[in-house]
Order: C-alpha cells, then sequence, then structure tokens
C-alpha cells in the first residue's frame, strides 16, 4: 500500500492543508454513507429499509461528533450525548469488537424506539480507543401499551417499551441473542398493561444489520488510518472540529451587527399550551452565544417531554442550516453556545417521564423556536404526524410475538422565507425519512391507500408562499389499534415578515356505524352511514375492517405581505405536472427538472 507524505499532509510545522481538511471532512462523511448504505442493505424491517428511519455517525474518543451522513438531523445532535455516556460507562472495559446498546433517554437516547449501538475503534497495538462508530435505528415495535410503540397517551417510560441504559450486545465476536429477547420482549412484558415486543425477529435482525454498519465503519476508519497515519487522521480530525467553530463565531458575529447587538427572543406553544421560550445572548467579541431557554413551561403528564439531549440536536442543527460554508455537521458547532434549560422543565424531564412524542414533536417546536428568534424563515408543519397501528397489544405470552406493529411519519408543508417559497409534502427539519411506498404498504400490511395527495391551499400566504401539507387516506382491511400522535392541530405554523399562518392539522376517523333503529328497513336488514369523527392530535381507536383514518398535515408559514412582489429564486418542481391532473396540457418545463 502507498503510504502518504506526513509533511504534505499535516502541513509545514503542523499547519492545517485547506485542501486536505476538505478531504478528510468528505472522508469522514463518507464512512458515515457507506456505514447507512450497509445498514439500509441488510436491514429487514419496513422502517429501516424502506423509510430509511435510522442515522449513522463517527465520533472521536470522547464521544464528540466527528462527521455524519445526511441522516436524521434528531439523531444525530443527540448521538453525542449517549456516546459520551456510554463511552465514560465502559472507560477501560472495551475490546476489539464489542459492541454497546443503548435507548434511555436520560443516556444521551431520544425516545426508546430509537435503538444506538456503537463500536469501539482501536489503535493499532489494541490499547487506545481513537474513534466509536455509532448507528441509531427506529424500531417500529418495542414493546409497550400500543401496537408500535409510540402511544399518544403514555404517562410513564415503561408504557413506551424496551428501555435499556447500558448492554453489551457484542463481546469477542458473539451477538447475545438471549439478551435481546429478555430486554425486548420478556422485560417489557412485566409491567401492568404492557407487552413485549410484537416484531421480535425484525428486532433482532436490525440489530445485527446495525452492529454490520458499525463493523463497516470500523473497517474503513482503520483503512484511513493505515493510509494516512493515525498521527495525520487524528490532526485532521481536531481541525474539522475547529473548523466548524470558527464558522458558528462567524455567523454569531454577523448576526449581532444584523441585530445591532439586540438580544434575540422567541417564544411559541405545544397544542396543550406548554411555552418554548428562548432568548439568545450574543458575545460579539468571543463569538459566543448563550441560549437560554427560560420560562419553557414544566415537565407535562403526557409524553411530548424532550430530554435535553434533543434541545442539542435542534441547536447544532439550526446553527448548521445556518451557516452558508460547505461544513460538516459536527461537535465543533457547540463550542461557542452556552445553553440553559431549566430543570424539571418539558426540556429537562426526570428519568420516568415519557418521552416519546418529545422526539418527534416537541423537536420540531424547539426548531421552529429557534428559527424564529434569528428571523431565518417561517414556521414548517412542526410535526412528524406519527402513524402506528397493528395488533398484539397488552398482551403476554406468544400472542404478543404473533401480532405486528407499523409506524410511520407523514410529511407536511415547510415555511418560506426571505428569498424562497416553503415546499410542499415534505418531511422537515429533525426528521429526513420516507414514506413506505404505496405498492410496498398495500402488500406487506392489510390496508388499502385511498388517497395520497397535496393538500392544497394549507400553506400560508405571502410574498413567499408557505409550502401545502398532504392528505393520507387509509382503510384497514381487518380490525387494528390504530394511533396518531402529532401536532400543529391547535396552534398555527406562525407566518413571519407579515405572511401569513399555515393551516392546522386535522385527523380524521371515518366510521361505519349502524343507523340507529327507527331509520333501519322493515325487511330485517341492517343499514349503515358514513360518521366522521375528529380524532383530535393524540388518540388511539380500535377500528373495524372498512374504517379509515384521515390525516390531514399542516401546511408551512407564509413569508413577507402577500401583495409584495416576489424575490425567489425560482427552482422547478417535477411534481407540478403530476398535480395539475390527467387532463391538463403536460408542463415541459418540470421535464427538465
Amino acid at each position: 500500500m502507498l503510504t502518504r507524505d506526513r509533511a504534505h499532509t499535516t502541513g509545514s510545522g503542523g499547519e492545517v492543508d485547506p485542501i486536505m481538511l476538505s478531504i478528510f471532512g468528505h472522508r469522514f462523511m463518507a464512512i458515515a454513507e457507506q456505514m447507512g448504505r450497509a445498514l439500509q442493505k441488510t436491514s429487514v424491517s419496513t422502517n429501516v429499509k424502506e423509510r430509511l428511519d435510522f442515522s449513522c455517525a463517527i465520533f472521536d474518543a470522547t464521544g464528540g461528533l466527528v462527521a455524519n451522513a445526511p441522516h436524521l438531523p434528531v439523531h444525530l445532535g443527540s448521538m453525542s450525548t449517549c456516546v459520551r455516556r456510554q463511552a465514560e460507562i465502559w472507560k477501560g472495559k472495551l475490546e476489539k469488537g464489542d459492541v454497546i446498546i443503548s435507548n434511555h433517554p436520560s443516556y444521551g437516547g431520544t425516545h426508546l424506539p430509537d435503538v444506538t449501538l456503537l463500536m469501539p475503534a482501536f489503535d493499532s497495538k489494541g490499547e487506545n480507543i481513537l474513534f466509536y462508530a455509532a448507528s441509531r435505528a427506529h424500531h417500529a415495535d418495542i414493546g409497550g401499551i400500543t401496537a408500535g410503540s409510540m402511544p399518544p397517551h403514555s404517562r410513564e417510560l415503561y408504557q413506551e417499551g424496551a428501555s435499556i441504559v447500558s448492554e453489551k450486545l457484542v463481546s469477542g465476536g458473539k451477538f447475545d441473542e438471549q439478551r435481546v429477547i429478555d430486554l425486548f420482549y420478556n422485560e417489557p412484558a412485566k409491567y401492568p398493561g404492557c407487552s413485549g415486543t410484537r416484531c421480535l425477529a425484525d428486532n433482532i435482525n436490525d440489530l445485527r444489520a446495525q452492529v454490520s454498519a458499525n463493523q463497516k465503519g470500523i473497517s474503513l476508519i482503520e483503512t484511513l488510518i493505515e493510509e494516512y497515519g493515525e498521527e495525520t487522521v487524528q490532526f485532521y480530525m481536531v481541525n474539522i472540529q475547529k473548523n466548524a467553530e470558527l464558522c458558528v463565531r462567524r455567523l454569531l458575529k454577523d448576526v449581532y451587527k444584523r441585530f445591532q447587538g439586540k438580544d434575540l427572543s422567541a417564544v411559541d406553544f405545544m397544542d396543550d399550551g406548554s411555552p418554548i421560550q428562548l432568548k439568545v445572548r450574543i458575545d460579539a467579541d468571543k463569538g459566543e452565544a448563550e441560549f437560554d431557554f427560560a420560562g419553557t413551561g414544566p415537565q407535562v403528564y403526557g409524553n411530548v417531554n424532550a430530554p435535553e439531549a434533543i434541545t442539542y440536536s435542534a441547536i447544532i442543527y439550526c446553527l448548521r442550516c445556518l451557516i452558508s460554508d460547505d461544513i460538516p455537521l459536527n461537535q465543533g458547532c457547540l463550542r461557542p453556545i452556552n445553553v440553559k434549560i431549566p430543570p424539571k422543565s418539558i426540556l429537562s424531564p426526570s428519568a420516568g417521564a415519557a418521552v416519546v412524542g418529545g422526539n418527534v414533536l416537541t423537536s420540531q417546536r424547539i426548531t421552529d423556536v429557534i428559527f424564529k428568534a434569528f428571523e431565518a424563515c417561517a414556521a414548517s408543519q412542526g410535526c412528524c404526524n406519527n402513524l402506528t397501528f397493528g395488533f398484539g397489544g397488552n398482551q403476554t405470552g406468544q400472542d404478543a410475538v404473533k401480532g405486528f406493529g407499523y409506524y410511520e411519519t407523514i410529511a407536511g408543508g415547510s415555511g418560506a422565507g426571505p428569498y424562497w417559497e416553503g415546499t410542499s409534502g415534505v418531511h422537515v427539519h429533525m426528521t429526513n425519512t420516507r414514506i413506505t411506498d404505496s405498492e410496498i404498504f398495500e402488500r406487506r400490511y392489510p390496508v388499502l391507500l385511498r388517497e395520497f395527495s397535496i393538500r392544497d391551499g394549507s400553506g400560508g400566504k405571502g410574498q413567499h408562499r408557505g409550502g401545502d401539507g398532504v392528505v393520507r387516506d387509509i382503510e384497514f382491511r381487518i380490525p387494528l389499534q390504530v394511533s396518531i400522535l402529532s401536532e400543529r392541530r391547535v396552534y398555527h405554523p406562525y407566518g413571519l415578515g407579515g405572511g401569513e399562518d399555515g393551516a392546522c392539522g386535522l385527523n380524521v376517523w371515518v366510521r361505519n356505524v349502524e343507523k340507529p333503529e327507527w331509520e333501519q328497513p322493515g325487511s330485517g336488514g341492517k343499514e349503515y352511514e358514513e360518521r366522521r369523527i375528529n380524532l383530535g392530535a393524540k388518540n388511539s381507536a380500535a377500528m373495524n375492517a372498512g374504517d379509515r383514518i384521515i390525516v390531514n398535515t399542516p401546511g408551512g408559514g407564509g413569508w413577507g405581505p402577500a401583495t409584495a412582489k416576489s424575490v425567489a429564486s425560482k427552482s422547478v418542481d417535477a411534481t407540478e405536472g403530476w398535480r395539475k391532473g390527467s387532463g391538463a396540457a403536460r408542463d415541459d418545463t418540470a421535464l427538465q427538472a
């Protein structure tokens, strides 16, 4: 193997070569991307293989994020906390090939379905840990009180499924399958009203896929060290983080000038009325800022509590979006930031609090509040519209294993900005998943997809219009327990700069109910009528065969007064031609996108 000139790669006198800095940034990102491809190809569940609800990243020896693939922002910012905590717990106890598993919110987890596996990369002597490779995947079912492990009415953490603080999943190259059975199936079923996982085979196979992805990452890290040498790799790893830090400091100084030294502030509300409040104080001389969430509401007796790691995820994501430079999202982004989260608040819940909605709902509200404080863009849909269905819940023994759980998030509209219009029908901000393809959805599950379309007019009007939400109409072919966990059904996604608010979402249960006795025909037969019932933002219902759920997702807020002339840079949307209908003339510009 050819070796690199160490003097050239590190620069003379230890100076950073900007070309090599860019190369290493992309090399680290490529490792995470290849980990993601390995995970997708070797997984079996719909949630991981089709929806891509997973993230992979590389961390330094202390647990600081080095580089990540463009996966889920809510995972990537919080995984560092998880890796750091596990590195402390297992310090001096790990060997080459060991894999640690954890998903507990108090140890850097987001919510319980997101299961994290991390694996150390040692130096050539096998003595010191140089890096960690980690993968986090959303398992569609890990037990709890409802199929899909996203219960809308959970009050305690144990109701949401398997909870793992820290376990060694692989030791000496051996995958401990029996321990997985205990953690995912036997232990959750001990709690009142709870079941073990309804998809045990999927859990085991997806965990093996995560192990495979981590091994891929470790192998590529070792190859990089062989190619450039440990000293050079470590040198540029440190400087990649320093470069991100400098970019954030420059951003903060520019923001200080733009707002003429004033503090930045914003507040928004969850649908239950809980405020998320933020004040940003910038020290222009140092290029540092304090993000103070004082005034945020207390922990709720529900599941929209968000572990502290989620707030850090939102901050690092927003900062990366505000930076115009092409840099990897990494731990350096947070070094100039001091975060103050009030204890016992919705953003700092107790260890046993329910949190399943905090990861997918509250995280979006935190993001909206940060962007509102920086006056960066109008609110996006602010929700993941979490839909779950299945059966086998609230049972013990083999019946729970014979059940199944399905989970998906549904797109909505993104907010408009000073130079762009919102986008319709997209996953926004903290999520970056796909939705299950219609053909796969209907083939693998007992459902009919009646409609999946753009919800025209749901985006806020303005100089730049907010993106529209979507309509997803699903008919169930067998009796199932169906749950929806959503937000923005009360408070509208706000517009900015004079733009109008986006439309709230709406969840509708369509039932076929028997007509009253006095309306029945005299022939002895029975007639039924269709009833439409508003499920609200968070609800669960036992639906019969033929029942439907229609999820109307929120639109994004508009930017600027509608009377102002647009200054948005035009980009061709290939879907515009499809939305005009089969009778409309084909838009040739759409074909050029």
